[in-house]
């Protein structure tokens, strides 16, 4: 099994869009939404992707995760018969210390969240934090996409 490990930041300033190498926007719903598995349908660019995802452990850092890209067309089909509401982003790439940053900016009715992950080979991993990241939300289940989609940033 595929093993995901990667600690969650609120994003504090866009500092962060000077260092980004790339940038690609993504559209994103869910299947299913229940936490023991969700799978989410994903047009990121010009690909689409499929993505089951298991409950995460204790600390919300692990959990198992399974992607494999499917033909655009067939996302944009999947899309169609979603639960509803639609995940809008723009994921930023980051390296910073030898570590990728993936940095979500978020768009309609989560206009206004900013959200950085980064994976990790062990949770026990240290993480050298640059200046725009903020609090951690590890674990915290409102932060994740498939809680998003259900009840979005603005409605907080």
């Amino acid at each position: 099994m595929a093993q995901e490990i990667e600690r969650k930041y609120l994003v504090k300033s866009e500092a962060f869009k000077e260092l980004a190498a790339r940038s690609v926007r993504i559209i994103q719903g869910y299947l299913s939404s229940v936490p023991e598995r969700t799978v989410r349908v994903r047009i990121k660019g010009d690909k689409g992707y499929l993505t089951i995802k298991g409950i995460g452990n204790e600390s919300g850092a692990s959990r198992y995760e399974w992607e494999n890209e499917i033909p655009v067309a067939e996302a944009q089909e999947l899309l169609k018969i979603c639960e509803p509401g639609v995940i809008d982003k723009t994921r930023y790439l980051v390296d910073y210390a030898n570590h990728i940053f993936e940095v979500d900016e978020f768009y309609q009715s989560n206009q206004g969240l900013i959200v950085a992950e980064v994976e990790l080979s062990d949770e026990a991993q240290t993480v050298s934090k640059p200046s725009w990241l903020g609090e951690e939300v590890t674990g915290d289940a409102r932060y994740y996409n498939s809680m998003l989609m259900k009840q979005p940033f603005t409605t907080w």
